[in-house]
């Protein structure tokens, strides 16, 4: 198990005016029934405030108007906080803003993606950290792949997920190798969310490179869960 790298809040201007609006503007959108109806969809892992996405992301251009680009610190800053609220809305901010300025964080930037992902664990924010901000990061920095090979043998289930899918939008730059050493080293995991994993993993690549992942599932379905083949093969023709 890799140890986590405790990450501290930096003090940032740029967090203190976001985090004012955001929770100005957020709140005052919500829907109490709708919130339950998205705790109950997310099955309780957090409450919700009963803001739509549609109508969240056009409130998050507003909070955003007129606002300077982020520094590594403000990223850092504006994530750990809205982290630090217990609605899952100031969550998805987060990854979306992150999203959007993952190129302007450097390497350094991996522990505080890491406490993201450790933080309040669910696939709908995990999945997006995993592909798009983790992803990004490496793909900035292949260096940081040895950190993926811990990442995939760790205890936490969500770690071992973001290291499956980190290379899910890699397309031919995927290192194949290793995204078939780490669906095999995990395939005997007992999580559905693993499993899944391994075979959207391999899906993905499946797209960019259908003969060698048929290939692969066919001479390893002896190992392979059911549902990771089934996900592997989905969208593959029978040769």
């Amino acid at each position: 198990m890799t140890a986590a790298v405790p990450v501290a809040v930096p003090d940032s201007s740029l967090a203190d005016t976001v985090l004012a609006r955001l929770t100005d503007a957020y709140p005052a959108a919500g829907d109490p029934f709708r919130a339950q109806e998205m705790v109950a969809y997310m099955k309780g892992v957090a409450p919700f405030l009963g803001v739509r996405t549609t109508e969240r992301r056009a409130l998050s251009r507003t909070v955003l108007e007129g606002l300077p680009v982020p520094d590594e610190a403000d990223c850092t800053a504006i994530a750990l906080r809205c982290f630090a609220l217990p609605e899952r809305e100031y969550h998805y901010f987060a990854v979306d803003y992150l999203r959007r300025h993952v190129r302007r964080c450097s390497s350094a930037f991996l522990p505080v993606a890491r406490t993201l992902v450790t933080t309040v664990s669910w696939w709908d924010t995990v999945d997006h950290l995993a592909a798009h901000v983790v992803g990004g990061l490496v793909a900035a920095d292949p260096a940081l792949a040895a950190r993926m090979d811990e990442w995939i043998a760790d205890d936490d289930l969500w770690v071992a997920r973001t290291a499956l899918l980190h290379q899910l939008r890699f397309k031919s730059a995927t290192d194949a190798e290793r995204l078939f050493s780490y669906c095999l080293l995990r395939s005997g995991h007992p999580d559905f969310f693993i499993r899944k994993a391994i075979g959207w993993s391999l899906r993905e690549y499946a797209k960019t490179s259908p003969s060698e992942v048929h290939a692969f599932v066919t001479r390893h379905t002896a190992t392979l869960s059911p549902l990771s083949t089934r996900e592997a093969l989905k969208n593959l023709t029978p040769s």
